[in-house]
């Protein structure tokens, strides 16, 4: 990991940014500040993993864990643990599309890839023959009375669709879940389809623009090849039938009925590829060893995610996705980090007071999906087995109205009584929440059966948007958050017995954002693993008293059918789940060690 242009960075670093870090091993907001500024400025350009910008917030956090005391848990003696992960999405060179019949005006159109069509991201790699017909928007929705699939057998056909729905691209309108590229996809293969083409619109948009290869955490595949075409394409091929896609789209919508059509004599060829793109990012791991010779073996874990979403963009988690500028991620969690460091520094002027080990972790891949710390449960420096807690700073940064969540109450017995006696002066108004699951990297820890705390200063306007800068932090609210985690760590090392470890048996709410999308209304009980990409959905955990637990359902399962509905993907699973509602109870079949095993379920309301 180690460049010349880095180490020279890291010489500007210290002065022009860290020359306010104090050497007194002091928790200060000024301290949390400037590591804050270096972490959430431009010249990270928003830390997205495996960009340069990232592997520059890894130097600096290596250095301070050096210059600190902490001794490099890394890969070979080292600070950096590194892990490759896909990155992105690339057109292969197998990309073609041709339309041939008697009823075209030239008999044969034969198209260019990346100027008239483009794969989806969420395309299968394969190559096609068969006729075309016309779906509409290809939308099956029969609980909004709207069907394109109504009056059309598409089995073994290829469908063209416009994009959208017949209300346009309103987020909060009755078709919208059916509308996304992955509903209509999923929705043209259970009806048998070969193949989808989603045509750029709508037809009144001044410019008809391809739709751009972007991929999304899961980089799962639809199961049928899929593109995007352009209008005009299209209107060449229905000339033939005398229509095309502006009085089609007027006639929906006047009519407020699908329409929908075979196009005789017409054969698609059509052959898709697209490639995943490899990257490298890296943990960058530290720690103090503990002095007592009968629990330095135990370890305690303090986290924070570092990377973020780089210059944002379509499928990066951005919530201004069309904004292609840096996205500073200050609060997101530069915070975090920073109170990782500040928490470092501290706890290492004690030693070698310490009695336990502790193991400091900024990790990376947290934005894509906890890939970081699901790669170190995985590959950890010290046992699992002796890790005794961990705790977790992600969004620590907007402390208001005394206001602080903490995750992860309910998994040891011991931290709501912790939480009340250092919160003896009143600085917090807590908001606790007993689950060990949650969005942020606590959640591998606590699926490996570890006592976790989580905290959390709340979503905010700023939330993953590159308006999220240093200079709207509060840093004497960050100082009193990472003070009471520096009381919570000591108090874990010093005392004789480890904390006990309890599974949550209710499913508290969570307050991470997601509105109130049907996807996430309902629920199994289920916690996807999102790192994983194959023909199913994987379990990475089951909430305790859950359906899915009742069920016999375990992390690590396969899930590849619901209510005999093939499931390849998490967005398969959601998207059947909303369909089916709650209260239904369904067959579900899973593989188990290459075992088929069948067994159900009953969909309930997500609390």
């Amino acid at each position: 990991m180690r460049n010349p242009f880095l180490d020279r960075l890291l010489c500007f670093v210290l002065t022009a940014y860290a020359v306010g870090i104090a050497q007194e091993n002091e928790i200060t907001g000024d301290e949390i500040r400037a590591h804050v500024r270096y972490l959430a400025s431009d010249e990270l350009e928003g830390r997205r993993s495996g960009a340069e910008g990232n592997r520059k917030a890894a130097q600096y956090i290596s250095h301070f864990m050096n210059q600190y005391g902490l001794k490099p848990a890394g890969d070979s003696g080292t600070y950096f643990q590194s892990f490759d992960f896909v990155s992105s999405l690339k057109p292969g060179n197998a990309n073609s599309l041709c339309f041939e019949g008697s009823s075209l005006p030239e008999r044969k159109i034969e198209l260019r890839a990346d100027v008239d069509f483009r794969p989806l991201g969420l395309t299968s790699n394969e190559r096609v023959s068969a006729p075309l017909v016309f779906a509409g928007y290809g939308i099956s929705a029969r609980d909004r009375n709207y069907d394109d699939y109504e009056n059309i057998d598409v089995a073994g056909k290829i469908v063209v669709a416009l994009r959208y729905s017949p209300e346009g691209n309103d987020a909060h309108g009755g078709l919208y879940r059916y509308s996304t590229f992955r509903s209509k996809a999923r929705t043209a293969r259970e009806k048998g389809a070969k193949g989808l083409i989603i045509v750029a619109g709508p037809a009144d948009d001044p410019e008809d623009v391809l739709v751009q290869l972007a991929y999304d955490r899961a980089f799962a595949g639809s199961g049928i090849p899929a593109i995007s075409m352009k209008r005009e394409s299209l209107d060449k091929v229905l000339a033939g039938v005398g229509r095309n896609t502006r009085s089609i789209q007027d006639s929906i919508r006047l009519g407020n009925k699908p329409v929908a059509f075979d196009i005789p004599g017409v054969t698609v060829q059509l052959a898709t590829e697209v490639v995943k793109v490899m990257s490298t990012t890296a943990n960058v791991v530290g720690y103090l060893e503990g002095a007592d010779l009968k629990l330095r073996d135990q370890t305690v874990v303090v986290g924070a995610h570092f990377d973020h979403l780089g210059y944002g963009g379509s499928g990066s988690g951005s919530l201004q996705p069309e904004s292609n500028a840096i996205h500073n991620g200050a609060d997101d969690n530069a915070s975090g980090t920073a109170g990782l460091l500040e928490l470092a520094q501290a706890l290492a002027a004690k030693r070698p007071q310490q009695k336990r080990s502790i193991i400091f972790i900024a990790f990376s891949g947290e934005e894509l999906g906890t890939l970081g710390s699901k790669y170190y449960v995985n590959h950890p420096f010290a046992p699992l087995t002796q890790t005794v807690a961990m705790l977790n700073l992600d969004m620590v940064g907007r402390l208001e109205n005394k206001t602080l969540t903490v995750y992860g109450t309910g998994t040891s017995p011991g931290w709501e009584p912790l939480l009340t006696r250092y919160n003896a002066d009143t600085s917090f108004s807590f908001k606790s929440i007993a689950e060990g699951f949650g969005p942020s990297d606590h959640a591998e820890f606590y699926k490996k059966n570890i006592p976790v705390l989580f905290f959390f200063t709340g979503l905010h306007s700023d939330y993953h948007r590159p308006s999220d800068d240093w200079e709207k932090l509060n840093y004497s609210g960050e100082e009193k958050i990472v003070r009471l985690v520096y009381e919570i760590i000591e108090e874990v090392d010093t005392q004789p017995e480890k904390p006990l470890f309890t599974r949550v048996l209710s499913s508290s709410p969570t307050i991470w954002g997601g509105g109130d999308s049907p996807e996430r209304s309902v629920t199994l009980g289920i916690i996807p693993d999102y790192g994983t990409s194959s023909d199913g959905m994987r379990i990475g955990g089951v909430r305790p008293g859950g359906p899915a637990e009742k069920a016999g359902l375990a992390p690590g399962d396969l899930i590849v059918k619901i209510a005999s509905r093939r499931i390849l993907n998490i967005y398969d699973y959601m998207g059947i789940l909303s369909e089916l509602g709650t209260g239904s109870e369904v067959e579900i079949e899973v593989l188990r060690e290459g075992k088929t095993l069948n067994t159900k379920a009953t969909i309930v309301n997500r609390k």
